[in-house]
């Protein structure tokens, strides 16, 4: 699992930081979350390609999570991409798009299919052989959700050593993959176990992005391997959060703690501070360990 961070800083884009976007890759699919003005550019500096985002996913509307989206669209159809574009987020998300694309007459040249968000709950909203994806409610000044992607597990491995063994052809191994026994001819059963491993243990990744100290969210996000929280504020302004709808590095670190998660990545910082290790230094006081987004940073598990 890998997360490419190509703008995490909160508000309006600087020449030095970026608003939020980010890509996810597991189990060797690629997954857009938020467009934040600026993302094909960013896309372009890391050499992340372009026709392997088929998903993107929108948390709500607020421009420094999705004014880079309409770009992101027609730049595709420039490109001639053949494959069609999935687009999840808040109910209105096609509306906005489809306007601009009409006044602009810049249609495009693809399927371009909107999955428009609504529940208060969470809910699935993508699911393949491979991923589900959930909603998280999230608590701001818009409609907003974050993200839940759960892996699934995969299939068993062939113990070739093991399988030497035993007279098994190779067109009987994506039977013992998906983990069933072998009849042999005479009658004699080999065991799946014995020529085989499990399938690698599986991962998931929680985004929860522009929020107020939520603890809702804990039973959704749970033993999740990675928490990325949004921390825009330091304690010293903890009286900015509810009005803006935002949480502080502390509050992120307590949401991980009580969540049981293995990592947490903070992100969404004010652009007030001039020094995101603070962020770090007050999360760690309550959870470790704590890694800090910036932009063009990758992230491997």
């Amino acid at each position: 699992m890998k997360v490419s961070i190509l703008g995490c800083y909160s508000a309006t884009p600087r020449t030095i930081t970026n608003p939020t976007a980010q890509v996810l890759e597991i189990n060797n699919q690629m997954y857009l979350i938020d467009c934040g003005e600026g993302t094909q550019v960013q896309l372009r500096k890391h050499k992340i390609k372009f026709s392997r985002i088929n998903h993107i996913f929108i948390s709500h509307l607020h421009g420094d999570h999705f004014f880079g989206l309409i770009g992101l669209i027609s730049t595709f159809s420039l490109l001639n991409r053949p494959n069609d574009l999935h687009v999840y987020g808040p109910k209105g998300i096609k509306d906005i798009i489809l306007l601009q694309i009409k006044l602009s007459k810049s249609y495009t040249k693809y399927n371009l299919h909107f999955h428009e968000l609504e529940a208060t709950q969470s809910e699935l909203i993508f699911e393949d052989d491979k991923i589900a994806v959930y909603t998280l409610p999230l608590k701001h000044r818009v409609y907003a959700n974050g993200f839940l992607f759960k892996e699934k597990p995969g299939l068993r491995r062939i113990n070739f050593e093991e399988a030497k063994k035993y007279p098994i052809e190779v067109c009987y191994f994506n039977k013992l993959k998906q983990g069933f026994n072998l009849t042999q001819k005479n009658g004699d059963v080999i065991k799946n176990e014995w020529v085989t491993f499990d399938p690698l243990p599986t991962q998931s990744y929680a985004f929860c992005s522009d929020t107020i100290y939520n603890e809702e969210l804990i039973p959704l996000i749970e033993n999740t391997d990675v928490l990325y929280h949004e921390s825009t504020f330091l304690e010293k302004d903890i009286e900015k959060c509810i009005p803006t709808g935002h949480s502080t590095a502390k509050q992120a670190a307590s949401i991980a703690k009580q969540a049981n998660v293995k990592h947490l990545i903070l992100g969404h910082y004010s652009t007030r501070y001039a020094d995101i290790q603070l962020f770090k230094q007050e999360a760690e006081a309550v959870f470790t360990p704590v890694l800090l987004a910036d932009d063009g940073l990758v992230f491997k598990f």
